[in-house]
């Protein structure tokens, strides 16, 4: 790697390509092994005579921090392996920047970081059905000099084929209805979220989101400055009449309502619509998995429904292909477009167009509806599974709420305080069983106790052995 040793101001030069080097030794910028740049090639570097630095790598050589190979250059000696302890150069010690108080209240996620044995974690798909092959072909096409022509930046709404593509995909599989100049691509759905609320919202807006619900979402939008306000679910929904005065936007998942599974039901999304038209609000509609029903009539989006241009519909792909892509959107009224689209220009510009020119020709091939059809026999399975042996095995501790869509299935804990169930959870992990508390979803204290298991990431030959160990954790 090129070393950065800067000389200006200085007038110990040996001295301080001596120090400089040393420092990023000890601090494992330069590590055990990598080759130093020879002396005649820094000395032109940095405008010193060669002997310059040759005084400081001798002092270092002396010193055991550097050695010399016959023929092949100078090295970082491997007996400074123990005196090192860092790979990388520390930041300074304190500092007098600090930053907004609601910072410290907003933990970076763990609950990935660890392997699973039994992973029944929501929100992920099997990335080992994902169809790599077909994927990279595309990918690869794209990343030819042909393809990337001048490599100028793109449109902030996202590479054209694809927003023709979404427009085509949600329209014929949700109904929605929008076309390619109302789609923006974003980089998945906080993304979407936090464009609309820089384009809707100024601080101190209220904002109503579920109740127990979605969190990152939640976070942003307080982070933004919102007023954030919680608002309770029951087995329709979210309780429209529950939604606090003043309320400039709600965020809501009506097909498949996040965690606990209910769709929003037709009257209730009626009264939601009406409820945005008499407060001049707007209604963030995430439709996150609604690709993966599995029984009853498809739910019609409220963007379907929405006469006047108050629903901006969101989805993602990250439930569908790969969480990793990072690819979403939104169709946006035509009355925001425009602010939209600045919006993302201001955040990013726009987001990876090869990517991006990839997923439109995986859609446009028929590749992504293939790919939905077999994840959906895939999921529909692991599902009944799930919610078999819940019904079964753990009807004495968990009362399963009933859904027939998405990635997961969430059951409430009548017989259990939340600190007994944290016991239960504690059990679960330390035998390799990771899956969710609902208490970690809801807005504020309170709430009724759960859990959330996911069946995205665990293979189907799995879960019965995960089921059997989880249920023996219940038992204590």
């Amino acid at each position: 790697m090129e070393v950065h040793v800067s000389l200006v101001g200085r007038k110990d030069l040996t001295g301080e390509i001596y120090r400089q080097l040393r420092r990023a030794i000890l601090d494992g910028r330069l590590p055990v092994g990598d080759r130093l740049p020879p002396t005649r090639e820094l000395a032109r570097r940095l405008n010193v005579s060669r002997t310059t630095v040759e005084v400081a790598y001798d002092r270092l050589f002396g010193e055991g921090f550097i050695t010399a190979r016959v023929g092949s250059g100078t090295f970082v000696s491997d007996d400074v392996a123990g005196r090192t302890g860092r790979t990388g150069r520390p930041g300074p010690v304190g500092g007098a920047l600090r930053p907004r108080p609601l910072w410290d209240d907003v933990p970076v996620p763990t609950m990935f970081d660890r392997p699973a044995t039994f992973d029944f974690r929501p929100g992920i798909p099997d990335a080992s059905l994902f169809p790599y092959q077909s994927w990279r072909r595309l990918l690869a096409r794209q990343l030819r000099p042909a393809a990337v022509g001048s490599g100028a930046y793109g449109d902030p709404a996202g590479h054209p084929g694809l927003r023709l593509a979404i427009a085509r995909h949600v329209g014929l599989a949700r109904g929605v209805q929008a076309g390619a100049d109302q789609v923006v691509v974003t980089n998945g759905t906080q993304q979407a979220v936090d464009l609309v609320a820089r384009v809707l919202l100024a601080p101190g807006d209220r904002v109503a989101v579920e109740s127990p619900g979605y969190g990152p979402p939640r976070r942003l939008l307080a982070s933004l400055g919102a007023e954030v306000v919680g608002v309770p679910v029951d087995d329709q929904g979210l309780v429209v009449e529950a939604i606090p005065p003043r309320t400039r936007l709600v965020y809501v998942t009506p097909s498949h309502q996040y965690p606990l599974g209910m769709a929003m039901s037709l009257p209730r999304r009626l009264a939601l619509l009406a409820w945005a038209e008499d407060h001049d609000a707007a209604i963030v509609e995430d439709d996150y998995d609604s690709e993966f029903r599995y029984g009853g009539r498809p739910i019609e989006p409220l963007q379907t429904l929405d006469e006047t241009g108050r629903v901006i519909y969101v989805g993602s792909f990250s439930k569908t292909l790969l969480a990793t892509l990072r690819l979403g959107f939104l169709v946006a009224p035509a009355s925001l477009f425009a602010a939209v689209r600045s919006a993302k220009y201001v955040a990013d510009w726009h987001s990876p167009l090869p990517t991006q020119a990839a997923l439109a020709d995986f859609i446009d091939q028929g590749l992504f509806a293939r790919h939905l059809r077999k994840m959906r026999a895939v999921y529909q399975q692991r599902h009944r599974q799930i919610v078999g042996s819940l019904d079964d095995r753990f009807a004495a501790y968990l009362k399963p709420v009933p859904s027939a869509a998405g990635l997961h299935v969430a059951a409430t804990t009548p017989t259990l305080a939340e600190t007994d169930l944290q016991a239960v959870l504690g059990r679960a992990s330390a035998v390799g069983v990771e899956l969710l508390s609902l208490s970690m979803l809801h807005v504020g204290p309170g709430g009724q106790p759960g859990i959330v298991l996911g069946y995205g990431a665990i293979p189907t030959a799995g879960i019965q052995e995960g089921l059997d160990r989880l249920r023996r954790c219940f038992d204590g």
